[in-house]
């Protein structure tokens, strides 16, 4: 295919004028399904601590012990065994947070390096680890709370044995469903990526969007079925059956993106696709046999490898992480500097709006969002605070708030902040009076205006790598896991446990590459010119990725079928010293953005006509 066929480039983010910013200020979105059961699961975890506490007498320890509830907005669509892991470790996390930041309290001078060391490490691992939101940002808010709660006569293990108690609530609130619907989060995540698979299908094999958003969502339901798994499947078992419609569809998606495979009938595929995903959709699965072990494909990359590619030097991952340590010790140096009562509200401020790593436009948006609902709700907080609710009506507030803000977070950040700063304040009171109320809503005002800012700061100091470079060498590291995935078609051998790990490694990298153009294109005027001109080499590249994997899927499936030979266009073993000196020499080129190698003798038809694009379009970009 010649490069002028390629599809154009994609527009490029508008820029962040103030009419668009206010207008996205006002948008609202649509809420997920059922998200008011998750709001009601929240506001119940953070009600039961406020009620246990008010019974016993103790108000300020029950609504300590929320700092531990806050636990239950995280793992909410993970399977329940992985779930029940995870949120163990997250309760036990807000425990130990509370515990350091009140050893930190008796000791001011080292409260702002200690938070900013704590951000650091706790957006690498949240991010590397795939956490989900709210990630990084309440591990550090319960350590920053610390420094300031209100605990009167208990010792710090107390005051983290209540935490530990509020995020024991959660556990149980978040694990219960396992008694009615074991599978339930695996029959959603299945379900989902039948339903992006059908809208593939639909669009055709040269959506690029449409195909990006089938992959993504067959990768997340394999690592919902594989890799969110600490207990192995029973053998022909729901959970064995539920893989067995993902392959299904997996196999489907390849037939579709390839339109030389034999099984590429639009309409046929359409038909499949549509009753498998209602076949996860409704119990019971009628599959009586089970996978093979080689049939069943990889989740994510092992944690160790995320974690290691989280501070790789000159990543943009290790850019967020240095970026929230800087605009969290500017936060508190200045809070410091200007003797601010709270200043550890202005370094949980600088956190939130960096640490999940928007770009720029998305990171000044969610500062307005940020600085004006923190503002608006002072009103709400002030009258709160005054009021100063006791017993029931203290447990009454404490819940609505969090369920209002739970359903709104996700149809508009600025009005769920408005609720999010009355919670904040009525938990942070500790449920004692306050002395001088305007003077506590001014200072939150100022922290969180602060902390805003210190973050913008930072970002403009330190953007995402988003040029040329950084583009050829992912476009490099893609071309050579498809170097890789050759040879397991030139050896036939596609399903053994270092085969599935190498195509899990390519699609890795197909992902990582649409992740360095989405920053380009969100980035400068220069970067989004660079991402305009190199997005048809980008196509090029992630096109051949897909069609490596499908040519891997389709000898799966002949495997599957006792066929005997090869497909059309599949790497002959005499083929691969040409494919792997053509990739290698190729990859070598993109890398350095030097002038691209002499063409490659006769490759495979898989390979022959998306490598030969991508050595014109080098050719032009170096011209």
């Amino acid at each position: 295919m010649p490069a002028s066929s390629l599809p154009p480039a994609p527009p490029a983010p508008p820029r962040p004028t103030p009419r668009r910013l206010l207008r996205d200020l006002r948008q609202v979105r649509p809420a997920p399904p059922q998200r008011w059961a998750f709001a009601l699961r929240a506001a119940l975890a953070m009600g039961i601590p406020v009620a246990v506490g008010t019974w016993a007498g103790q108000p300020g320890a029950g609504l300590m012990a929320t700092l531990g509830a806050f636990t239950a907005l995280y793992g909410g669509g993970r399977p329940y065994a992985s779930r029940a892991i995870t949120l163990a470790v997250v309760a036990a996390a807000f425990a130990l947070a509370v515990v350091f930041g009140l050893w930190l309290e008796g000791r001011p001078w080292l409260v702002v390096p200690a938070l900013s060391l704590v951000a650091m490490l706790a957006t690498w691992l949240c991010n590397a680890t795939r956490l989900g939101p709210p990630g990084a940002y309440m591990f550090v808010l319960a350590c920053a709370a610390g420094t300031a709660l209100p605990i009167g006569d208990l010792a710090p293990l107390q005051a983290g044995l209540l935490v530990l108690g509020g995020g024991a609530v959660a556990w149980l609130l978040h694990t219960v469903g396992a008694l009615f619907r074991l599978r339930g989060p695996e029959r959603r995540a299945v379900a989902a990526a039948g339903r992006a698979v059908v809208a593939c299908i639909q669009a055709g094999p040269s959506h690029p969007g449409a195909r990006r958003a089938a992959a993504q969502a067959l990768h997340e339901s394999w690592q919902m079925l594989v890799g969110f798994q600490p207990v192995p499947a029973r053998r022909g078992g729901e959970l064995e059956r539920l893989r067995g419609v993902n392959r299904e569809l997996h196999q489907l998606f390849a037939a579709a993106i390839d339109p030389s495979s034999p099984h590429a009938d639009r309409d046929v595929l359409l038909q499949r696709a549509q009753a498998l995903v209602d076949e996860a959709t409704r119990p019971p699965i009628a599959r009586p046999r089970s996978l093979p072990p080689d049939a069943i494909p990889h989740g994510y990359p092992h944690s160790w490898r995320l974690l290691r590619e989280g501070i790789a030097p000159g990543s943009n991952a290790l850019r967020v992480v240095l970026r929230v340590g800087m605009a969290t010790l500017l936060a508190g140096a200045l809070g410091a500097a200007l003797e601010l009562e709270r200043a550890y509200w202005a370094i949980a401020a600088a956190l939130l709006m960096l640490h999940q790593g928007f770009d720029w436009t998305r990171t000044l948006l969610r500062s307005l969002e940020r600085t004006l609902g923190t503002w608006v709700g002072l009103l709400l907080a002030g009258v709160i605070v005054w009021w100063q609710p006791a017993g029931a009506w203290l447990v009454l507030v404490v819940m609505l708030l969090q369920f209002v803000i739970e359903v709104a977070v996700v149809r508009n950040y600025a009005l769920a902040v408005v609720f999010i700063t009355g919670a904040a304040l009525t938990i942070a009171s500790g449920g004692q009076p306050v002395d001088d109320v305007p003077a506590l809503l001014w200072a939150r005002g100022v922290d969180t205006l602060f902390g805003c800012a210190c973050a913008l700061v930072a970002f403009r100091l330190l953007p995402p790598r988003a040029d040329a470079a950084t583009l050829g060498e992912g476009i490099a590291h893609c071309l050579l896991a498809v170097r890789d995935t050759c040879r397991l078609l030139a050896s036939g051998d596609v399903t053994s446990p270092h085969a599935r790990a190498t195509r899990r490694d390519l699609q890795h990298r197909s992902f990582e590459l649409e992740q360095r153009m989405d920053e380009a294109l969100a980035g400068s005027r220069a970067q989004q010119d660079t991402a305009e001109r190199l997005w048809p080499a980008v196509s090029v590249c992630q096109r051949l990725a897909y069609r490596a994997l499908a040519a891997c899927w389709d000898a799966e499936r002949q495997l599957g079928a006792a066929a005997p030979g090869q497909p059309p266009g599949h790497v002959e073993p005499a083929d691969l010293p040409r494919v792997s000196a053509a990739l290698e020499a190729l990859a070598e080129a993109w890398r350095r953005l030097a002038a691209p190698p002499p063409p490659a003798a006769p490759l495979p038809r898989l390979l022959e006509a998306d490598v030969e694009d991508l050595r014109a379009l080098l050719a032009s970009a170096h011209g």
